[in-house]
């Protein structure tokens, strides 16, 4: 990719805020955002550095290279009707969850469309980045597209249908990390550790936990047996979550929040 490509972000509320954020971090691209008349979104827009307009015929004149659409579900197909006239040269990513990608495609007739499931992090370019991408796409505009998601984070490629066990894992995922981090404040603060320094710590090893996991692509049973020695401290600790249910409540959480 070229420098100073458009990047057009269509409802910049707080997905888009972040995607538009991460973007900024990235210092390669001229962003557009569109949104109605918000003065929290004009303030964010003087702060970052970014343009807004209110109407997305700005946007279709502006003939950006990536339109990213973080609209409510129920308009995106409206606001898809409103860019049906975006160049071919255009590619739309879609983070609209539960709108499908041949409904999108059918008023958006000229660009490529894809769709995606992020989540906040990629405000800091961390984030997990779900991607179905259309059949009939060629392997350029393929890893034209990783290529600019790469920017904001990881991204996996996934069916359609399992796009809502990504927003599952992806999207209410931090949260349950969250409360797993706090919790484990408390057990440092209990030990004598001052909070903001067991809050570092925590988020310096979940940190460094994800990376290894991703990075070496071994099972966490593997990562875990590498810590785990013989009647050591760290076996005591797990044998302590497995009594206390801890899988289960996390096989639990995840089945609530995907409606289960």
């Amino acid at each position: 990719m070229t420098n100073q490509q458009t990047i057009a972000v269509v409802g910049v509320g707080s997905m888009g805020s972040a995607i538009i954020k991460g973007l900024v971090k990235s210092k390669q691209f001229r962003i557009i955002g569109e949104n109605p008349d918000n003065l929290r979104v004009t303030e964010l827009g003087e702060k970052l550095g970014f343009t807004v307009v209110n109407n997305n015929k700005d946007i279709v004149k502006a003939r950006p290279d990536f339109v990213i659409l973080t609209t409510p579900a129920p308009i995106t197909l409206k606001i898809a009707q409103e860019l049906s006239q975006l160049p071919a040269s255009t590619t739309v990513i879609s983070a609209a969850a539960g709108v499908p990608l041949n409904k999108l495609q059918a008023e958006i007739v000229n660009a490529t469309v894809a769709v995606m499931i992020p989540n906040t992090p990629v405000a800091v370019n961390a984030g997990t980045i779900g991607l179905t991408l259309p059949q009939d796409i060629s392997d350029q505009q393929k890893n034209d597209i990783i290529d600019f998601l790469e920017l904001l984070g990881d991204v996996i490629p996934v069916s359609e249908e399992q796009l809502g066990i990504v927003g599952v894992i992806g999207g209410c995922g931090p949260a349950f990390v969250d409360v797993f981090m706090d919790a484990m404040s408390d057990g440092a603060v209990e030990n004598g550790m001052g909070r903001q320094t067991a809050y570092r710590l925590i988020s310096s090893m979940i940190k460094g936990t994800g990376k290894l996991a991703f990075d070496s692509a071994m099972l966490p049973a593997e990562l875990r047996d590498q810590v785990t020695s013989p009647a050591g401290t760290t076996i005591k600790g797990v044998v302590a979550l497995e009594k206390n249910k801890f899988r289960y409540a996390v096989i639990d959480a995840i089945n609530k929040a995907a409606g289960k």
